[in-house]
């Protein structure tokens, strides 16, 4: 069984952790609740942590044809945004360790990631973008698993920022260990993984840590973490993920019966039809693994990419456009 890292993540105060929304409330995520056991929690309330205090007027983000997208407590008139600016960037320079990701809270004027509203002066809703702390987060470590807890209701988006935030956490570990033999054991594991974000990137990613140019321990780290964060802004897609499973099918073909290699090749095509999960072929390609003892597979992260305690089929079916 895979042993998986503890990542740090970032999350909003009130999403279970105190009771500090502007009017003094809490909110109870189901998911939030089960992830806690499995990750190293740091919390932040922007408007609380800059003295608005709890129970609080509440702020808005308002478009000034003068100065632009502005942060304002409509009921005492203040300005905001500079304030709140500056608390994100120290909030980013003094935490004190790495972060593999946040969740923060959605609509939220300063932890909206890409919904909160935007008033016009006369108090018109215009639009939606993010809140004035998510973005300076987002501009400075957008190759964090970074999302709100309202589209962690969604499923795939879920498991996709999962699967990000244990493997941040993952390479992390192994960059400390300081040692080209753990970076080679982390390529090893997530090769299939890798491929089924994007192939071209995990050969990339394979080329460095062959060192072919004899580089530097410290150089081929940075090289590394440099192309995993790009291969990291791709989403894996059903074209991608049927790809790998192609390519590990590659490796019992000659040892299958007809009958099998047809079952497993009817799954993936309900799979490319979005009639099964992704799940479902995997576990017949992880049971043939373990049938064949194919020690190589068994440790792959692409059949368990994170706790499978964390594993929830609810999905609201939103999430995904907002």
């Amino acid at each position: 069984m895979n042993q998986f890292i503890k990542p740090v993540v970032v999350v909003s105060r009130c999403l279970g952790f105190d009771a500090c929304r502007f009017n003094g409330d809490i909110i109870q995520d189901h998911f939030l609740n089960t992830l806690r056991e499995y990750v190293e929690v740091i919390t932040v309330c922007p408007e609380a942590d800059i003295g608005l205090g709890t129970p609080r007027n509440p702020v808005r983000l308002v478009e000034s044809k003068q100065q632009g997208l502005r942060l304002v407590q409509p009921v005492t008139g203040i300005d905001l945004t500079d304030s709140m600016k500056h608390y994100a960037e120290s909030f980013i320079e003094k935490i004190h360790k790495p972060i593999d990701g946040y969740i923060l809270k959605s609509r939220s004027p300063t932890c909206g990631i890409k919904d909160s509203k935007v008033y016009s002066e006369k108090g018109m809703v215009t639009g939606k973008t993010a809140g004035v702390f998510a973005r300076k987060i987002v501009d400075s470590q957008h190759h964090l698993a970074i999302m709100d807890e309202g589209r962690l209701k969604n499923y795939l988006i879920r498991e996709n920022f999962l699967t990000k935030l244990f493997l941040l956490a993952s390479f992390r570990e192994r960059k400390k260990q300081k040692s080209i033999q753990a970076l080679v054991q982390f390529q090893s594991e997530n090769k299939y993984l890798f491929m089924a974000y994007h192939q071209q990137k995990q050969k990339e990613l394979g080329r460095i840590v062959s060192n072919g140019e004899n580089q530097s321990l410290e150089n081929i780290f940075d090289l590394y973490e440099q192309k995993l964060h790009e291969l990291l802004e791709h989403s894996r897609s059903v074209k991608s993920n049927i790809n790998a499973m192609y390519h590990i099918l590659g490796y019992f073909s000659k040892q299958l019966l007809p009958e099998e290699k047809a079952f497993l090749l009817t799954l993936i095509e309900k799979y490319r039809e979005k009639r099964i999960p992704l799940s479902n072929p995997l576990m017949v390609l992880n049971s043939w693994a373990v049938r064949f003892k194919a020690d190589y597979l068994l440790d792959q992260t692409i059949f368990q990419p994170y706790p499978e305690q964390l594993n929830d089929l609810t999905d609201s079916g939103k999430g995904r456009d907002y």
